[in-house]
């Protein structure tokens, strides 16, 4: 007898949800149906659905249904693609403004905490100063050559290399060589220039100046100034950075926790 009854309790209960889910259908349906012409006008001025969507506050099932009978015209075809990549466009921009707005803060975070470290260094202490400018040199000094040298593009390096080989080792920059790398399209005159009013040295210490060919033809941006290599005739001063430096790092690497 139960297995009787259940069958049709169950196609009551299928038939109730139905009748339920129609009630609601058509509810929703009427709640937006004043709304109907203006979402229609709107189509046909090639406004894309989703945008309606969103400006009526229409769900896009009922637009949908809607729009099935509409026949556009190629004028309003063109007019809703149109509108379509200006749509995709203005999402691209959008979360492009928001990404660089995320980048911008972490960026500011990574600066505070510097700022914090840097708090906390004592900058007037001399092996501080001097384990700095070792690792620097480690990493972008000359070790083969019979001199202490180090070239860069960014004028700030050049500026810590020039002031801790005085304040370090009385070393004038007066007494360095320096040595111009560029690009071909580069004007070695205005390049020299720069970079002895940068790091406050004569341009008469600037010797030769190397061009090149490989970047012929390819437009060189306005803020590059080349690579400047500033080198002193000091061979005993790059074996002591060297030493200190790898000793730092071999001492370091081999502590625990």
């Amino acid at each position: 007898m139960v297995l009787l009854i259940l069958p049709n309790a169950a196609k009551i209960s299928i038939d109730s949800n139905r009748t339920a889910e129609h009630s609601e259908d058509t509810v929703m349906k009427s709640r937006f149906l004043h709304l109907k012409d203006l979402a229609l006008k709107m189509r046909k001025e090639g406004v894309p659905l989703g945008r309606i969507g969103i400006e009526l506050g229409i769900p896009k099932s009922t637009l949908s249904y809607w729009f099935i009978g509409i026949q556009l015209t190629d004028k309003q075809r063109t007019a809703i693609k149109a509108n379509w990549l200006k749509a995709i466009n203005e999402s691209r921009g959008n979360a492009i403004r928001w990404h660089n707005r995320q980048k911008a803060g972490r960026i500011e975070v990574a600066r505070l905490e510097a700022e914090a470290v840097m708090s906390r260094l004592n900058l007037t202490d001399a092996s501080t100063l001097e384990l700095a400018l070792a690792i620097l040199y480690l990493g972008e000094g000359s070790k083969k050559s019979s001199d202490t040298s180090l070239g860069s593009s960014d004028p700030t390096i050049l500026k810590f290399f020039v002031y801790c080989m005085k304040k370090l080792y009385g070393v004038s920059p007066t007494q360095a060589r320096f040595y111009l790398h560029l690009r071909a399209d580069q004007k070695i005159g205005q390049t020299r220039e720069y970079w002895a009013e940068t790091l406050k040295v004569p341009i008469e210490n600037f010797k030769s100046t190397s061009l090149d060919k490989r970047t012929s033809g390819k437009p060189t941006y306005l803020d590059y100034k080349g690579v400047c290599v500033v080198s002193y005739g000091r061979v005993a001063i790059q074996r002591r950075l060297v030493w200190i430096s790898r000793l730092f790092c071999e001492k370091i690497a081999t502590m625990r926790g």
